[in-house]
């Protein structure tokens, strides 16, 4: 666990891994897929994604992390984000982009869903660093123990326990991701907006079953575990429409 970069105090790896996850996917729109139009979109979804993260993230966990002393939501730098959470509002924002700007919703998220996973990985590592989003008690020789402060060391009351180390198992499956992407988004041009929910909907929905942080329950499932089934759906829809797409045309 590396809260602070290089040791500065100033300077949270959380934060650091974020814009560069960040920096590193724009880098790739811009001078790989050459669209640096892209660039007041690219803002606007970075922006409204830590957003929504934040604000699902403290809903799900106030009574536990911010009711009593709410100023803290606000320090978005020291960790807790909730990807479905920025990603609902980044999509909302895309969508009304799209049609203010007429432009293709389907080719434009095809584009852009390649890089996802690929901010989203550093992401993870940030998790890590940090010690949220923990994995369940374990004593695989993946196990991890994070230090005395940890979000994992003040849940259990104080006692160290290992964990599996959940945010670089997804982080590594979000790499994997973003390469299958790549190499179909470079070859078809198509395919990878639905491609990518359907994959990263299998990915989140078995991981939370070794999640071991505080997680909100819908029924059987956790609240993410219900957002990955219709993920799962809408990219099935995705898919399934481009092929029929091409069908039609061939």
């Amino acid at each position: 666990m590396y809260p602070h970069f290089l040791g500065l105090p100033f300077l949270h790896t959380y934060g650091v891994m974020m814009a560069a996850g960040f920096l590193l996917a724009w880098t790739l729109v811009e001078r790989v897929f050459k669209r640096p139009e892209l660039s007041n979109l690219a803002m606007a979804l970075i922006f409204s994604g830590i957003v929504g993260s934040r604000l699902a993230y403290v809903i799900e966990h106030w009574q536990a992390e911010f009711a009593a002393h709410p100023i803290t939501a606000l320090y978005v730098f020291q960790g807790g984000l909730m990807f479905y959470g920025g990603f609902i509002l980044a999509a909302l924002v895309f969508f009304a982009w799209c049609l203010i700007n007429r432009q293709s919703p389907l080719a434009l998220a095809d584009l852009l869903t390649v890089v996802v996973p690929l901010a989203h990985a550093f992401g993870r590592v940030g998790c890590f660093c940090y010690g949220c989003c923990y994995g369940r008690v374990s004593d695989s020789p993946w196990a991890v123990t994070f230090p005395v402060g940890s979000p994992q060391y003040c849940a259990a009351g104080g006692v160290q326990l290992p964990v599996l180390p959940t945010q670089l198992f997804e982080a590594a499956a979000l790499l994997a991701l973003f390469a299958l992407l790549l190499v179909v988004y470079l070859k078809y041009r198509r395919y990878t907006a639905g491609i990518y929910l359907m994959g990263y909907a299998v990915i989140r929905f078995g991981l939370e079953y070794l999640r071991g942080d505080p997680r909100a329950a819908v029924g059987p499932f956790s609240i993410s575990q219900t957002i990955s089934i219709a993920m799962l759906a809408a990219g099935a829809l995705f898919l399934g429409y481009e092929l029929a797409s091409d069908r039609r045309r061939g």
